[in-house]
């Protein structure tokens, strides 16, 4: 199978989250879109939303990156929504079989790579404690374990605030023996939640992994918070090879208190990329995160693949 980091340029999906809760009007308690797979709605809904992004990607020529909808489908999350752990595990292997069938009925209209989408122990901006990489690779791995028995082609990491976490993610997945990216957010400033600079995250991610990863991302976040940081020539740049980025400008603590959804300009954002993709040789997966649905996306698509 095709993945990103390879010759084949893929798009992602937008914001799955806030387009259902938005958009679509469905509640999704805790932002945990796992709950999507519960019904014959919930699933219509999910299938209707990928298959927006498989059309855009074959109408550019593109693959496509079909994330799972299990970022809030681990131990702690479960327990807040009062899954028990075998349920979670059920919902993780149903996420990846929906994604699979998915593949097989669409795969001729573009490459799609089914990745098991994983978020963190706890919550992406402000989180309560911070394991150590041991302590995560604890955690992650039963989930991780699920989704690569259900046959996923890697293991997505996404809106990850602080380097250890992601150290015991990438060593979760090796012992699994699957290949995962990672992705970290950051503030208004291009520094991680926890107050790292981004350069120095990645270099010591791949320091302690012997990188590990296949490539990382950054995600949850506008452009405008970390441009910055991946303009000239340094090494590290080359290893960021996906964008998943927020419509808004306003920073997580905005968004957090923000009781309307800010989608931003489709347009003002797809420039944003280009830019981003001219200064990264390597980019090579871009879609969007929160705000952003399938009309980012396209304007994302023809600004850079045009």
């Amino acid at each position: 199978m095709v993945l990103p980091g390879g010759d084949t340029t893929f798009i992602g999906d937008g914001g799955l989250e806030t387009t259902m809760i938005f958009e679509r009007g469905i509640d999704l308690p805790e932002f945990a879109a796992f709950q999507l797979l519960d019904d014959d709605r919930g699933r219509a809904a999910l299938r209707g939303y990928y298959e927006g992004y498989i059309d855009l990607a074959a109408a550019h020529g593109v693959g496509f990156t079909l994330d799972t909808p299990t970022w809030r489908a681990s131990r702690n999350w479960g327990g807040r929504l009062g899954r028990p752990v075998g349920e979670i595990a059920e919902l993780n292997r149903a996420a990846v079989d929906f994604g699979l069938r998915l593949r097989e009925e669409r795969g001729d209209a573009a490459p799609i790579a089914v990745c098991g989408a994983i978020g963190p122990e706890g919550d992406a901006y402000r989180p309560a404690r911070f394991l150590t990489a041991e302590e995560a690779a604890a955690y992650h791995a039963p989930q991780v374990e699920g989704l690569v028995a259900a046959g996923v082609d890697m293991v997505s990491a996404y809106t990850l605030s602080y380097v250890d976490e992601a150290i015991g993610i990438v060593r979760a997945a090796d012992a699994a023996g699957a290949p995962v990216s990672i992705s970290f957010t950051v503030e208004t400033d291009g520094r991680l939640p926890d107050g790292e600079p981004l350069p120095t995250a990645v270099q010591r991610l791949d320091r302690e992994t012997d990188g590990a990863a296949a490539y990382l991302m950054v995600n949850c976040a506008h452009p405008s918070h970390f441009a910055a940081e991946l303009e000239g020539g340094d090494a590290w740049r080359e290893r960021i090879v996906g964008i998943r980025a927020n419509a808004s400008r306003r920073s997580h603590a905005e968004l957090d208190e923000a009781p309307d959804l800010d989608s931003g300009d489709p347009d003002e954002l797809a420039g944003e990329y280009r830019r981003l993709v001219e200064a990264l040789p390597s980019l090579g997966l871009l879609g969007g995160c929160c705000g952003t649905d399938t009309r980012h996306v396209a304007a994302i698509c023809a600004a850079c693949f045009s």
